[in-house]
């Protein structure tokens, strides 16, 4: 039995000066603790982004591609900036060649691809991306699925979103649809993109 229990039994009017004094401090300690990260916690943000964008499809094209239109409007909005916008192919090698030479680039701190995230044969985003990773951010395609039940269900479950960080740079991988790509970026990659670049690029102390 704990500690924390054993003061709810007969040690209770024993232990109370003694235990009040200890909630005390680490209630103390953890507020210290909690206003120092709340202070800190955009410190490295970055302020405007260079947004790489891929749409993967072999049947879209820049003037038909609702779903980079979204990821695109939702970082301008945010004063960011799209330094690339391309139409990848549904193919691996040259998607990771894609998002691998991208992620060199000066005017690049963020890459999002849209696409290519389901179960089927050719949906190979995933796969490509993931090869790259230095680091997951699995909460993300946590995150994104929880808000996408609201909308598809049960089938969330076929969708991959996810992310991770390529050589300082994060990456999210999201579904091709529309509705999937505003959810994401509007709702989760915007909001945090800033934090997330700042803190990949920061140097170690």
């Amino acid at each position: 039995m704990s500690d924390e229990h054993e003061t709810h039994g007969h040690h209770d009017d024993h232990d109370h000066g003694h235990t009040h004094d200890h909630d005390n401090k680490h209630a103390h300690d953890h507020e210290d603790h909690h206003t120092h990260e709340h202070g800190d916690h955009h410190a490295h943000d970055v302020g405007s982004l260079g947004v790489a964008v891929f749409t993967v499809s072999t049947s879209r094209s820049l003037d038909e591609d609702p779903a980079g239109d979204v990821i695109a409007s939702a970082f301008e909005s945010a004063g960011h900036n799209i330094t690339v916008r391309e139409i990848v192919p549904d193919d691996f090698d040259t998607l990771q060649s894609k998002v691998n030479a991208v992620v060199d680039r000066d005017d690049v701190e963020v890459v999002v691809t849209t696409g290519g995230t389901g179960v089927t044969p050719d949906d190979v985003t995933v796969e490509a991306v993931y090869d790259l990773f230095e680091k997951t951010l699995p909460g993300f395609g946590e995150l994104f699925r929880r808000y996408s039940e609201d909308e598809i269900g049960t089938r969330v479950v076929g969708t991959r979103a996810t992310a991770g960080v390529v050589q300082g740079v994060p990456v999210f991988c999201l579904p091709g649809s529309e509705n999937a790509a505003r959810l994401g970026s509007e709702e989760i990659i915007v909001p945090e993109a800033p934090h997330l670049a700042g803190l990949a690029t920061r140097p170690e102390e």
